[in-house]
Order: C-alpha cells, then sequence, then structure tokens
C-alpha cells in the first residue's frame, strides 16, 4: 500500500524481512492445554465432580478428594503435637528416678548383710560400709555410683519441671558419685567425703522446694502449698541428722531414713508430671 491508499503490487511481491515463524507441534499443543484449562477454570465445578465415592462401602459418606490427601498428615501433626504435650517425661525418666531409692535401699540392706557383727546399722552410717573399713565395700560403692548416675539421667529427662531444679538433681547425683569416690578411712574421715555428704544432703533437702511445673495443670505435690510442706518435712530429717552427728545414738538409723526418702522424691515427681499431662 502506498502514502495514499492504492495497492502497489512491486511492494507486494517483495519477500518480508522477518517472516512469520511455523508453530512447532509441541507449541501447538500446550496452547490446547491451556485453552481447556481455561474453559475448565470458567465452567463451573459440579459437586459430583469433585468428589470420592468408596467403592463396595455404601455406608461410607462421599469425600472431597483434597479432605482424603490432607487427612493423614492432620493426623500426623495431631498425634505429634498431642503426644509432646501428653508425654513430656519420657518413660526412661521415670525408670530412673524410680531406681535411685531401689538402689540406694538395696545397697545398705546387701552390705549391711555382710558386715561382722560388730557392725551396728542403727548407729552407724553406711559410709563405713563403702570406706575402707567396711567388709565387701565395692556393693556400697557400686550402689552410690548408680544411685548419681541415674538422678543424673532423671534430672536430663525431667524437662517439665525448671531448670534449676534439674540443676540440682545433677548436683545431688555429683555429690553421690563424689562420696563413693573418696571413701572414708579406717578411723575418722576425710574432708573431701565431708564436703561431698553435706552438699548431697543440703541439696536433696531443698530439692522439692524448686521443683514446680512449668505449665498448667499442676499437680498437688508440685503446687506451691504441697512443694513448702514437703521441703519442711525434708528440713526437718535433715535438722535431725545433723543433730545425730553430734554423738547421737541412732546416726545409722536416721541417715537410713534420710536418704531413703529423699531419694524416692524425684521417682514421685516424675509419675506426677506423667499422670498430669497424660
Amino acid at each position: 500500500m502506498t502514502a495514499g491508499g492504492r495497492y502497489d503490487p512491486a511492494r507486494a511481491s517483495r519477500p518480508r524481512a522477518h517472516p512469520i515463524p511455523e508453530r512447532h507441534p509441541a507449541s501447538a499443543l500446550c496452547s490446547r492445554v491451556v485453552r481447556a484449562v481455561r474453559g475448565t477454570a470458567r465452567s463451573p465445578l459440579r459437586p459430583a465432580d469433585m468428589t470420592r465415592v468408596w467403592p463396595g462401602r455404601p455406608d461410607r459418606p462421599a469425600e472431597l478428594p483434597l479432605a482424603g490427601a490432607a487427612r493423614p498428615h492432620a493426623r500426623r501433626l495431631a498425634s505429634s503435637a498431642t503426644g509432646s504435650l501428653r508425654h513430656p517425661v519420657p518413660g526412661w525418666t521415670v525408670v530412673s528416678a524410680g531406681l535411685s531409692p531401689v538402689l540406694a535401699t538395696g545397697g545398705w540392706l546387701v552390705a549391711g548383710a555382710v558386715q561382722p557383727a560388730s557392725y551396728s546399722p542403727i548407729r552407724k552410717t553406711v559410709s563405713v560400709m563403702a570406706g575402707h573399713a567396711g567388709t565387701d565395700r565395692w556393693i556400697m560403692t557400686g550402689a552410690l555410683f548408680l544411685v548419681g548416675g541415674c538422678q543424673l539421667v532423671a534430672a536430663a529427662g525431667l524437662a517439665g519441671v525448671g531448670v534449676p531444679a534439674r540443676i540440682l538433681l545433677a548436683v545431688a547425683g555429683l555429690s553421690s558419685i563424689g562420696i563413693a569416690l573418696s571413701p572414708e578411712p579406717v578411723r575418722g574421715s576425710t574432708p573431701q567425703h565431708v564436703a561431698w555428704t553435706v552438699l548431697g544432703a543440703i541439696v536433696l533437702a531443698v530439692w522439692p522446694a524448686f521443683v514446680a511445673r512449668r505449665a498448667p495443670p499442676r499437680p498437688l505435690i508440685l503446687s506451691s502449698y504441697g512443694r513448702v510442706v514437703v521441703t519442711a518435712v525434708f528440713i526437718v530429717l535433715l535438722g535431725w541428722l545433723v543433730i545425730e552427728t553430734q554423738g547421737g545414738r541412732d546416726l545409722g538409723l536416721v541417715e537410713r531414713l534420710f536418704l531413703s526418702t529423699e531419694t524416692c522424691w524425684p521417682f514421685i515427681v516424675a509419675i506426677a508430671l506423667r499422670r498430669t499431662t497424660g
């Protein structure tokens, strides 16, 4: 076409500088797919096309495919969340906390049975059985090692209580191991043995005061009232033990009562946390 709008045969017969490329079969197929998708999006979906029917199960209602595919994922999320909330105290923590009083009580019972007749369990302490003057001292020494290890494991697994309580329980476990590593001589005692014994006794006595569940619901023994009562009882036992060390005649009996009672408390706390959240 010329400027005046007339047809120019010479210009019409001239080849174009940029010829239109031929459409590839793949591009044509993509165009058809796009048109089909657009037509599907514009047309309304019928409920019959969106539901899934269960063959052979007339009692089971039809459901959306998306809901059926999302149900297993939702169940996994719910089960993981429920499991983390239901059992904040693992089973191995309950076992380790329960073994501490069993090993402590069983240790001084078995070790006391092999001691000579001159040994009085009412007047003499369990440290004598683990010291160089004891008979088969490995029994009580091994029990002290195992009790300390169980308390360390329990401190690592009691995630339902505060960090100070877990640290104090770990210190109590280290104290038990320190007592086993510093046995008493035939006569008297050593500063290391006395230091580990005093530290372990104080930590076990005040440990219930720091045991508080971080989130509700809280069992009665972990409430403020329960912790005050238990701590008061343990401090009374500690005071009685200190009095007996000043020449008392029932030092061995009080020490055994103190040891067996206070090593039970981590196990009671673990059971209470597991039952409350379970």
